[in-house]
């Protein structure tokens, strides 16, 4: 009687316990789990986070520029595209300042990619004072027109 006794003691207890257990392991999961995806996010936004500045705000921060990535633009100086490899070096022009940008990144240039076209560099800017980018953004400098229409016919276009 007394094993039975103890028996069913056992049972009761374990059932009353038992279940709670589960829940505590379930919450600690879920607790696990979300804070495994907060600290991916918080580590993801605040790896790809970039900020633009010109060429003169640039400058104006000296060594602090070389700590965060950074987003340029400028004008493509004329004549200042150079290919060295898989490198491609060019001179940014924003009013009378210039600074000089390598570009060694996977992606093509984009077709608009050239001379006087205003172009955005992403990178860090090296010790050096050159602006190393990782991914380029051309713009192109002509502006849309209509077609010319037709002489004595203005609802016909060439």
């Amino acid at each position: 009687m007394i094993c039975k006794r103890l028996r069913c003691e056992e049972y009761t207890s374990v059932e009353g316990i038992g279940p709670m257990k589960n829940y505590l392991k379930f919450g600690l999961l879920i607790a696990a789990v979300l804070g495994t995806l907060a600290w991916l996010a918080v580590g993801g936004i605040s790896e790809t986070k970039t900020y633009y500045k010109t060429v003169a705000e640039l400058k104006q921060l000296g060594s602090q520029a070389q700590e965060k990535r950074l987003r340029v633009g400028g004008d493509i100086a004329p004549n200042s595209i150079k290919r060295e490899g898989a490198n491609v070096s060019f001179t940014l022009a924003q009013d009378k300042l210039r600074m000089e940008v390598v570009y060694n990144g996977i992606d093509p240039l984009p077709d608009t990619f050239r001379d006087g076209a205003q172009a955005l560099a992403d990178g860090k800017l090296g010790t050096d004072g050159v602006f190393h980018a990782t991914k380029i953004q051309a713009k192109c400098a002509s502006k849309y027109e209509a077609k010319p229409t037709v002489k004595g016919n203005p609802s016909v276009r060439s």
